[in-house]
């Protein structure tokens, strides 16, 4: 295929130093405003929204968003041209920084819609997804993806792929540098079975040097993470983010080592009042809370921290004072669990 006749949005590499991952059922609004407060340079991704949902569904429910949040990446699930454009569309009226193309998702219900990494075995339909979108939008158009699919290693797959993107004009790329493996591994063992190969990611990065690269998987920590990253213009943490949100705030002091970062008890005073306003509209406490329960991990108390923050009695009150009562166990944990506590 032909390059677009197009031009291509220009990028800045810098803008992808460190992104967070899109995960189903765990990146939502929410959590995406929890991590900013950790990381205030970091590339946020929605989960993945089907175009479907954008379609038919409320659009409203889907793409709304703080706009703490930014910079902030619209993440979207689908094979057919015209929808992925008008869901792209959609994506900037709302103001989203990117839109991501997902051809990554290893997962059967994902599948079942012809879309996610099944994409891959179809590089000119992917093409011509990426040039609509192109088409329609003035934001970055960008691939999340394998390295290849099931057990072919074969590092020619995964080069003309991305080649036929790069023809139709896609310039960033990110790369789970996994294959996947679409018949009998769960997504979890699809993130954990498949070898990582970074070598390969990285080659990608020599073959196509004025693209932007990101490398994707087994990111455990900010020891792995910045080690991983040379060679690469920014690395992706997924569950790491998840499981141990600080890790964002430790590789912001690497890339950004001027950066000024709140602590904890900051974190917990702005989440709390960012849980007061969500509650008061209508925002269940126990999804709001969700995301903190990695935040002290590691630390002296995290077990009760998690327990008190996943106490079902508690939450049905929706009384966001339970994150400062929560707080106050670990950092006084003398403390009477009674004590009053009030929101700044």
């Amino acid at each position: 295929m032909a390059a677009s006749s197009r031009q291509v949005p220009s990028v800045l590499a810098s803008d992808w130093r460190l992104c967070v991952a899109p995960m189903i059922d765990v990146t939502d609004r929410h959590c995406r405003y929890f991590h900013r407060l950790l990381a205030p340079r970091a590339r946020l991704y929605t989960e993945m929204i089907t175009t479907g949902a954008l379609l038919h569904g409320d659009v409203a429910r889907h793409l709304d968003y703080d706009t703490a949040e930014h910079p902030v990446a619209l993440q979207l699930g689908g094979s057919e041209p015209d929808a992925l454009a008008h869901a792209a569309r959609l994506g900037q009226r709302w103001g989203y920084d990117e839109i991501n193309l997902n051809c990554g998702c290893p997962s059967e219900r994902v599948q079942r819609g012809a879309f996610g990494a099944c994409l891959m075995a179809e590089p000119d339909l992917v093409a011509d997804c990426v040039k609509a979108m192109q088409d329609a939008v003035d934001v970055p158009v960008t691939v999340k993806h394998r390295l290849g699919l099931d057990y072919d290693e074969s590092y020619a797959f995964v080069r003309d792929f991305v080649g036929k993107l790069y023809d139709a004009g896609c310039r960033v790329f990110i790369v789970h540098a996994r294959n996947a493996v679409l018949k009998g591994l769960s997504p979890k063992d699809n993130r954990e079975i498949p070898p990582l190969r970074y070598d390969a990611a990285a080659q990608l990065k020599r073959d196509f040097p004025d693209c932007v690269v990101v490398l994707n998987g087994g990111l455990g920590d900010a020891e792995t993470a910045a080690q991983a990253s040379a060679g690469f213009d920014g690395v992706m943490l997924g569950r790491a983010a998840w499981h141990t949100p600080r890790v964002l705030s430790e590789l912001s002091m690497r890339f950004w080592p001027g950066i000024r970062l709140p602590g904890d008890a900051q974190v917990v005073d702005a989440m709390t009042r960012y849980a007061t306003q969500a509650v008061a509209r209508g925002v269940p406490l126990r999804v709001l809370v969700r995301p903190l329960l990695g935040l002290v991990n590691g630390q002296a108390g995290a077990r009760r921290w998690r327990r008190m923050l996943s106490d079902a009695a508690a939450l049905k009150s929706d009384d966001p004072a339970l994150i400062y009562e929560a707080w106050r166990s670990v950092s006084h944990p003398t403390a009477q669990r009674a004590e009053t506590v009030e929101l700044g």
